[in-house]
């Protein structure tokens, strides 16, 4: 499995789960499964839904800062991998 960069935890919303991630690099789709790791955060899961400014989208490209529901605890400059098989 590789994995690339795409962005970076920027807040965690405790009461929702719900992590914002600004977009830095490639493109993040519904359907995408990613990798958040950071100082204590490490884990996978498949994105099955995002938001921009409240609104669902199916994709965030670069500069875009996106909603997304975790299953576990994230944390502010966590890092964001789009997870591709080989």
């Amino acid at each position: 499995m590789a994995e690339q960069l795409v962005g970076t935890v920027t807040h965690y919303f405790g009461k929702a789960q719900v992590a914002a991630i600004k977009i830095t690099d490639g493109q993040l789709d519904v359907g995408d499964t990613v990798h958040i790791i950071g100082h204590t955060s490490d884990f996978t899961q498949k994105i099955d839904s995002m938001q921009v400014d409240r609104a669902p989208v199916q994709s965030a490209k670069v500069g875009d800062e996106i909603g997304v529901q975790v299953v576990e605890h994230a944390r502010e400059h966590d890092e964001v991998f789009r997870v591709t098989p080989d």
